[in-house]
């Protein structure tokens, strides 16, 4: 007999296949729309399929109540969406990331009530099962709360509210491990013996964990943070599926905890950054200090002798960080490109795996402007080629192009696989001024002898060449 479960079942499975889907679309640029409207679909027919088995099984009240929040809550995130600029991409994604970890913690304490309200004698949960429940709360609650607050943190540092260099408290890396010490005492005494006091206990002690984490990682490794605590927001789904008795919230949970956490290890790896580090908090990360080093005066450049070099060179490659992304320059950059190939020189884009402040952040900019996908290439894929460049234009980068992360053993990057501009013939370095980048590093790149500044507005100096030309 066909029931209104079975429905939402076999809806269920259809959406974790178009999910599975949307990933796999999303791994390469070309099929990248189609994994979105893939991902779309999914969440379209699973919400659906919420809702008719609400109908079914909740009072009407409830029920209108229920389709009252999904309207409000679209129409604040289509707003949203539409207002944000791609600069303001990541921390919008950080914020989500909050209000999945706190939807975590409400069906946390939700679950919790729902059982204790009736009593053992009356809860639907066989007695033998009842300690693996109050164990699924106190890990939902746990996981939930520190994706809220530590997100909340990523927020505040990406849009610039709180410093974005990390906090070093006395004794950092024992405030988490007793953190997590107090966690796991915490659920021995809560599966033995379930009380609020006790929640309420591990809900403060994972709010004030995810604050610290986050807190005490560098602007430097933020991208890899927001990539992380999409793994934390996935695995908080998860755990509520289980309290919920939701297959779907389970499976997704899971696509997104475990890709959300491969991706963390990606970046790190790219990043030359122990993964076990920089998820526990920057765990052996020295924090920058100040850089008195004297490199000597670096050189300006205007537009019209820009224009000048780039009309003499042979090949020609850009590569792109926030500063773009906050001008707005990624159009004008695209038709400076159109116009140097139209004149046979080559150009293309090296890209850093932590170029911005997301994963592909730099990607998505430069497709949005129609530059061509064939040369935009990966760190790996370019950095031997900068020796026998002509030009290299730096737009809106820093720490991803600074030469101390190979050449200084004491620099807080040290170590971090960079683009190699400085080894081309001519390096032109568009900034607004000659402040340290985001990680807080000076950048000895600008006081080299083949590089000079032009400084300004990325995209009025890039339309400003363009002229020129």
């Amino acid at each position: 007999m066909i029931t209104a479960h079975s429905i939402a079942d076999a809806a269920y499975i259809v959406s974790a296949l178009l999910f599975i889907l949307g990933l796999a679309g999303l791994a390469k640029h070309e099929t990248s729309r189609q994994g979105i409207v893939f991902g779309i679909s999914g969440m379209v027919i699973a919400l659906a399929a919420t809702i008719n088995l609400a109908v079914r099984d909740v009072p009407g009240v409830a029920v209108i109540l229920l389709i009252i929040a999904v309207l409000i809550g679209a129409v604040i995130g289509l707003l949203r969406a539409r207002a944000v600029e791609m600069t303001g991409m990541p921390e919008l994604i950080a914020l989500l990331h909050s209000f999945v970890g706190l939807a975590a913690v409400l069906v946390g304490w939700s679950g919790y009530y729902g059982v204790e309200s009736k009593g053992s004698a009356q809860t639907e949960i066989a007695s033998n099962l009842l300690r693996i429940h109050h164990a699924e709360v106190f890990i939902g609650v746990f996981i939930g709360a520190v994706t809220f607050t530590g997100s909340i943190v990523a927020y505040l540092k990406l849009s610039a509210r709180i410093n974005s260099s990390p906090l070093m408290l006395p004794g950092k890396n024992l405030i988490n491990l007793g953190a997590l010490a107090a966690f796991a005492a915490l659920t021995i005494a809560f599966v033995a013996s379930p009380n609020f006091g006790l929640l309420v206990a591990v809900t403060a002690v994972a709010l004030a964990l995810g604050w610290h984490l986050v807190a005490s990682i560098g602007g430097g490794d933020m991208p890899v943070v927001v990539s992380m605590l999409n793994s934390y927001s996935g695995w908080a789904a998860a755990a509520s599926g289980f309290l919920l008795d939701n297959n779907l919230l389970i499976v997704t949970g899971a696509l997104v905890g475990s890709s959300g956490a491969y991706l963390s290890y990606i970046m790190c790896q790219a990043m030359n950054r122990s993964f076990i580090s920089v998820i526990a908090g920057g765990f052996g990360i020295v924090a920058a200090s100040d850089d008195h080093t004297d490199y000597g005066e670096h050189r300006e450049i205007n537009a019209d002798d820009t224009a000048d070099l780039l009309r003499n060179a042979t090949s020609v490659i850009i590569t792109p960080g926030y500063g773009m992304a906050v001008a707005q320059a990624q159009y004008p950059v695209a038709d400076l490109t159109r116009k140097l190939r139209d004149r046979g020189i080559e150009v293309r884009f090296g890209i850093h795996p932590v170029a911005g402040r997301l994963p592909g952040h730099m990607n998505v900019l430069l497709a949005e402007a129609k530059v061509p996908y064939d040369i935009v290439l990966e760190m790996d894929e370019i950095n031997d080629d900068f020796a026998s460049t002509s030009v290299v234009l730096v737009i809106g980068a820093n720490d991803t192009v600074n030469p101390a992360a190979l050449e200084d053993p004491a620099s807080p990057i040290a170590g971090m696989p960079v683009l190699h501009v400085w080894e081309a013939q001519n390096v032109i370095v568009f900034k607004r001024s000659m402040a340290a980048g985001y990680a807080g590093v000076q950048n000895p790149l600008f006081f080299r002898a083949n590089t000079q500044m032009l400084f300004g507005d990325a995209k009025d100096r890039v339309e400003d060449i363009l002229r020129a030309l």
